[in-house]
C-alpha cells in the first residue's frame, strides 16, 4: 500500500483500535485458482504474537479455504472515508491550484493463516464472534441458546482460521498535507454534508 510518511500509522494501539472497529473486513489470498476474497468478520487476538492474531472462519463450501495455506495473506479492514471537493479549500480562493481527492482511513495485515477444523476451536472462535457483535443488543443472544446438536451440525460446515500478523500497515490520510485553512474548509464542508459518512470523516479529523 502506498503511504507516504505524511499518511502512515504506526502505533499498534491505533493499528489495534481501528482492526477492533471494523466491523466486516476482506480476506485476500492467492491460490491455485488465482486471487480469491471474501467479506467476513473477525476476532483480534491483542496479545498473540507481535502484531496480535485474528481468527476467524469460512463456510467449508466456500473454495477459498483452501487456498490461504497456500502463502502469505492480506486482510483490509476499511475505515472511513469521503470525497473531498476542491470547493472545501481555501485555497481555491486564492489561487485555484486545487484538485478533487479522497480521504480515508485504513490497515491491512499480512501473515500466514492457518487452517482448522477442531471443533472445539471453531466453537470458541463463533462462540467470540457472537459475543462481540451480540453485545450492543439490548437481550444479547448466545451461541449457548441453540441447541447443541444443531450448533454440532453447524460447526461441521465451517473452516477456521488463524492468522499470526506478521506485518501491519497503516494509513490515515486526513489532508494532514494541507493547510490549517483548507483543513477547517475541508472540516466544514463534511460536517454540513447530509452523508453520516461524510460526517463521520469529519469526526476522524476532529484533532487536525
Amino acid at each position: 500500500m502506498y503511504t507516504p510518511a505524511a499518511f502512515r500509522l504506526d502505533s499498534l494501539p491505533e493499528l489495534h483500535g481501528h482492526i477492533l472497529a471494523t466491523r466486516l473486513a476482506i480476506l485476500v489470498s492467492h491460490g491455485p485458482d488465482g486471487l480469491e476474497a471474501s467479506h467476513i468478520p473477525l476476532l483480534l487476538e491483542p496479545d498473540a504474537g507481535e502484531f496480535g492474531t485474528l481468527h476467524g472462519h469460512l463456510a467449508r463450501a466456500n473454495p477459498h479455504w483452501r487456498a490461504l495455506a497456500a502463502g502469505e495473506v492480506m486482510v483490509i479492514f476499511p475505515g472511513v472515508d469521503a470525497y473531498i471537493s476542491p470547493g472545501f479549500y481555501a485555497a481555491k480562493a486564492e489561487h485555484g491550484k486545487v484538485v478533487p481527492t479522497w480521504n480515508y482511513e485504513t490497515v491491512h495485515a499480512y501473515g500466514q493463516a492457518e487452517v482448522f477444523t477442531d471443533a472445539q476451536r471453531l466453537l470458541q472462535v463463533v462462540s467470540g464472534l457472537t459475543d462481540r457483535h451480540e453485545a450492543r443488543q439490548a437481550q444479547p443472544w448466545s451461541v449457548s441458546d441453540a441447541p447443541a446438536d444443531y450448533i454440532d451440525g453447524m460447526l461441521k460446515a465451517i473452516v477456521g482460521f488463524s492468522i499470526p500478523v506478521a506485518r501491519l500497515h497503516g494509513k490515515r490520510k486526513l489532508g494532514q498535507n494541507r493547510s490549517t485553512a483548507d483543513l477547517q474548509g475541508v472540516k466544514a464542508g463534511l460536517s454540513a454534508s447530509r452523508d453520516p459518512r461524510d460526517q463521520a470523516l469529519a469526526e476522524a479529523m476532529k484533532n487536525l
